[in-house]
């Protein structure tokens, strides 16, 4: 053993431990009152990348989560502006159902029916113009899908929405239509051949049924004066007869497979087969617009719910509406033209994670069109027959676009919304679990920690002072 005054090695020794020792108890004390286990950078880089990340995800699903209750109330602003359309929609029908009852109601009362409808018409354009999310418009146009004809010529109406082939109309372009197979009427030819005296003929006593309307005979009638009674009510059968100089012909007034001819001869007289029946055929096309998934193609089909064959429709509610020169098979051409505008909401916390909804123009003169050819909600006018009857066609579908945008905003609401709304608190919730295991103290360990360092630093002053008391045994040899 060797006695040195002016180096204390075991003093240094002490010294040094207690230094390493105070520093974790400084530290020690830091987690405890932070309540984390990773204060700095240097306390765990790894961990802190990690946590750091995961924190980044957290405060993002956490604004998402925000951002998709806004689109909540945008989507019920928007859906609750469409109810009260709708109700006022059904009290235009009304009017329009009243006004065709012309044997109880005179010329004053459907004029004021009228002049209710104008009303009504204001009101819609009205709550279209002025339906607002904070300075947002929601149902003039600029949120969702304005449809224009470019070929009138052909097309008498295009109405795409904001669902076209599956996939999210965002993008303005094109309609590109190619007509593949083309409408006809239904027609039937009789096989009684009248060439002999023409329309001149005298004919038989007989019993004819059209579409289920009855017309007779007395053997005195000629072929041009049952010809005329057949027309006469060919607004009831649908049926137009004409004669060829040798058969009588028969042709539905309207296009596709919902409108039949079912004509019945008792007597053979102008049919030899006394029974004959035909229907059309409905008009198919494939029709191309951009979407979310680029150039998108669908299949359009006429004479669905019970429409014209003229009428092409997909499953969408999407429709077109061919004139007559516009029926005939050729090949694809640009025929209408996509404005799109649609309110795009951030509902992840990563780049790309968003989702969108279109809201159709619901102004009059936007609503209703694609069933009478140049009619639209706008234009309906109950003060004839005629007009009555164009304008239960055109309410109805008038009813039947505000329905179905009711129903793309609530699907928009409760399977992507409220769906996303509730998978990100699930991910928020384990990803704050799993961020808290790296980051968070775990204080009870913490405080064994704490208690073993502080006996240390206890212990370690002690010692040093013993250490320090060393070198005063030197003394005892210089006596």
């Amino acid at each position: 053993m060797s006695f040195r005054v002016n180096t204390n090695l075991g003093a240094l020794n002490a010294l040094r431990n207690l230094n390493a020792t105070s520093t974790e108890y400084s530290k020690s004390i830091t987690r405890l009152s932070t309540g984390l286990r990773i204060t700095t950078a240097a306390d765990d880089p790894a961990g802190l990348i990690i946590s750091e990340n995961f924190r980044a995800q957290i405060t993002g699903m956490q604004q998402a989560i925000q951002n998709s209750q806004d689109a909540i109330n945008y989507a019920k602003t928007a859906e609750g502006a469409l109810d009260e359309v709708s109700k006022l929609l059904n009290d235009m029908r009304k009017l329009a159902v009243a006004s065709g009852n012309t044997g109880a109601l005179d010329s004053t009362a459907i004029q004021a029916n009228q002049n209710q409808i104008t009303s009504i018409l204001a009101s819609i354009d009205r709550i279209a113009s002025q339906t607002q999310f904070g300075n947002k418009k929601l149902l003039d146009g600029s949120a969702g899908i304005v449809s224009s004809v470019t070929d009138a010529a052909d097309f008498a109406a295009i109405n795409i929405g904001g669902t076209f082939g599956g996939y999210s109309v965002n993008t303005s372009g094109n309609v590109t239509v190619q007509i593949t197979t083309a409408a006809t009427r239904a027609s039937i030819t009789g096989s009684v051949d009248l060439s002999a005296n023409g329309l001149s003929t005298v004919l038989g006593a007989g019993s004819f049924v059209v579409n289920g309307v009855q017309f007779n005979t007395d053997g005195t009638e000629t072929l041009q004066g049952l010809l005329n009674r057949f027309n006469s009510a060919s607004g009831t059968t649908g049926v137009v007869f004409g004669f060829d100089g040798t058969n009588v012909t028969m042709t539905q007034a309207k296009y596709g497979s919902n409108y039949k001819i079912s004509f019945t001869d008792t007597a053979g007289i102008l049919n030899a087969a006394g029974n004959a029946t035909a229907a059309g055929v409905d008009a198919i096309a494939s029709v191309t617009v951009t979407t979310a998934n680029g150039a998108t193609t669908a299949t359009f089909t006429g004479g669905r719910n019970g429409d014209e064959g003229l009428r092409l429709t997909d499953t969408y509610g999407n429709a077109i509406l061919l004139t007559e020169q516009g029926n005939a098979t050729g090949a694809a051409a640009a025929v209408g033209r996509i404005e799109a505008g649609s309110a795009s909401f951030q509902t992840g916390a990563n780049a790309g994670q968003s989702v969108n909804l279109s809201l159709s123009n619901i102004m009059s003169s936007q609503l209703g069109t694609g069933i009478v050819p140049g009619l639209s909600l706008a234009d309906v006018n109950i003060t004839t027959a005629q007009g009555v009857s164009d304008g239960l066609k055109v309410i109805d579908e008038a009813i039947r676009q505000v329905t179905s945008l009711r129903g793309d905003i609530g699907n928009f609401q409760r399977n992507v919304l409220e769906s996303n709304v509730r998978s990100l608190g699930v991910a928020q919730e384990n990803l704050v679990a799993t961020e808290s295991t790296i980051r968070d103290l775990d204080v009870a360990d913490e405080m064994t920690n704490f208690t073993k360092l502080q006996i240390l630093s206890q212990a370690g002053l002690a010692i040093l002072a013993q250490a320090n008391n060393a070198p005063q045994a030197v003394l005892q040899l210089l006596r």
